[in-house]
């Protein structure tokens, strides 16, 4: 977790639910299939303007990276390693950012054979907000989301869940800190019940595929066993 995602409302319902000038230069576009090193926007600090909505490649290559070779890799950060590993550290530090999100895929074995998806996103068709972390790698704006031990009934789908930052922790993550480690603190249980754990059809498992049906609820095929997780 997290290696699928979707991300589809535009620039300006962006701009405006993050409080945020848009810097994307028409760069947003739907996508209900966001896989590693897709381009989607993500909000961060500009030193001279303030937040901004900005276009990032998912898959954070360090500034002193001789090519963006390992990015598929780079596309999450753990938040128990975050702070004290090369590749993370200072961007983590320095540059928090914020990704919007409509919800997140997981798969999860089924057991009777294959693999069911199920898309986790907000009953009341909220945006989500996932923990990221940017950096500059040549002319690019890279960046990986943040991911923590999954909390309630996300841990049936998978032991890792994105580090899910509700409203009221927006500010704080963009915002310079002296410890921010203490910013890590998954949310609770009560808020992250508001989330829907939605089945949803196979199709998403190709990156090639894309559009809202891909997010629509579908009735599983097979029980799922519980406690058997696999990303696709």
């Amino acid at each position: 977790m997290c290696g699928r995602y979707a991300t589809t409302r535009s620039s300006g319902d962006l701009s405006a639910v993050f409080e945020s000038y848009d810097d994307t230069d028409g760069g947003v576009r739907p996508d209900h299939n966001v896989a590693p090193t897709d381009r989607v926007p993500v909000v961060r600090v500009d030193p001279e303007r303030g937040r901004a909505l900005s276009v990032g490649r998912w898959g954070l290559v360090p500034h002193w990276a001789k090519s963006a070779a390992g990015a598929a890799r780079m596309i999450n950060a753990r938040a128990e390693t975050v702070a004290t590993s090369r590749a993370y550290a200072l961007p983590f530090a320095r540059r928090r950012c914020l990704v919007p999100a409509d919800g997140w895929y997981e798969w999860v074995r089924r057991a009777g054979g294959g693999k069911q998806p199920y898309f986790m996103t907000p009953r009341d068709g909220s945006v989500l907000a996932l923990a990221g972390i940017w950096s500059r790698w040549q002319e690019s704006l890279t960046f990986s989301v943040l991911t923590t031990a999954a909390v309630g009934e996300l841990a049936e789908v998978h032991d890792r869940m994105p580090l899910l930052l509700p409203p009221d922790r927006w500010a704080d993550w963009l915002a310079p800190a002296d410890d921010p480690a203490a910013l890590l603190v998954p949310p609770s249980v009560d808020w992250l019940a508001g989330l829907e754990i939605r089945p949803v059809g196979t199709a998403v498992g190709d990156v090639r595929n894309d559009g809202p049906e891909l997010t629509a609820r579908v009735s599983p095929d097979r029980e799922r066993s519980h406690g058997e997780s696999a990303l696709f």
